[in-house]
């Protein structure tokens, strides 16, 4: 199970995202990242990449990966045993904390995080994500189902879109659309070479700057 915060559009009426800023889709509530993670936290599309980080890492397929709503970012993740035990990482919002575990693996090192507070959290909610409010990982799902050199597609019209939208080439409510629209136009492949994934990444990109030229 992959947490996600929902970013700073959870609850903004789905009438006003045409009218978001780049400054605002880069003010996250809870973590302190770049413009484009920023972004994609704001559509959801970074979980979707997680989702299919996750299917690559653990040898899963999609519909074992279950996506949460999670507004405190205190929970990072879970693991259902078949038992029926569920163990969760948790941690206060800081990229310190997997920074310094991806440099320290397999040891843990000081990372500077201030401990984690439950008395202080108080509480945990969590919900099911609003694909009207976040087409964007709905399309990440379906790559992830297609697979082949569809989650390269998806990763590379997104990056274009992402660009172009804090560029103020685009709106936000736009980013969905342009995805879409190469996902749909492109067709999936099994790859049987590096050569392959460079070719849907290129067309991808050329694909997505064509669409956006077009509004």
């Amino acid at each position: 199970m992959l947490t996600a915060s929902g970013g700073p559009f959870r609850n903004t009426p789905i009438t006003e995202l045409a009218k978001v800023t780049p400054e605002q889709a880069c003010a996250h509530p809870n973590w302190s990242m770049g413009q484009k993670i920023s972004v994609d936290s704001a559509t959801m599309l970074n979980k979707g990449l997680e989702l299919i980080e996750a299917c690559w890492l653990f040898n899963t397929r999609p519909q074992q990966v279950q996506v949460v709503i999670h507004p405190q970012s205190v929970i990072h993740s879970m693991v259902e045993y078949i038992d029926g035990s569920v163990l969760a990482q948790l941690g206060n919002p800081d990229m310190r904390t997997p920074i310094a575990h991806a440099l320290a693996w397999p040891e843990r090192i000081e990372s500077g995080v201030s401990s984690l507070d439950l008395i202080a959290t108080a509480r945990l909610d969590f919900s099911a994500p609003d694909y009207e409010r976040f087409p964007c990982l709905r399309l990440a799902q379906q790559a992830a189902e297609a697979s082949g050199t569809a989650p390269a597609i998806l990763n590379a019209a997104n990056e274009i879109a992402v660009a172009a939208f804090l560029a103020r080439s685009i709106r936000f409510d736009q980013i969905a659309p342009v995805i879409d629209h190469v996902l749909s136009h492109l067709a999936s492949c099994e790859p049987n070479s590096l050569a392959q994934i460079q070719s849907a990444d290129a067309e991808a990109r050329a694909m997505a700057q064509q669409q956006i030229a077009r509004w």
